[in-house]
């Protein structure tokens, strides 16, 4: 999984656990959540020091797209 598919399966997880009356059931979601929360924050994370080129570029735009907010900045491909 890509950082932004662990992003989306983290808030598709959170979401069904208002769903789960099961305290059991939630509490297992609610831990899958927070390890594709996880590890949708070390692949964020890894792209902090990294200035955009044209072979990173798709994945700012996939971390533009899951996120919601536009990427402003400069660089190769962009």
């Amino acid at each position: 999984m890509t950082g932004p598919e662990h992003y989306r399966e983290a808030e598709r997880l959170a979401r069904l656990v208002t769903r789960h009356s099961d305290s059991s059931d939630a509490r297992v979601l609610v831990a899958a959540a927070q390890v594709h929360a996880t590890l949708a924050l070390a692949a964020a994370t890894a792209l902090v020091d990294e200035t955009p080129r044209s072979d990173s570029f798709s994945e700012y735009r996939a971390w533009q797209e899951v996120a919601g907010s536009p990427y402003r900045g400069g660089g190769a491909g962009v």
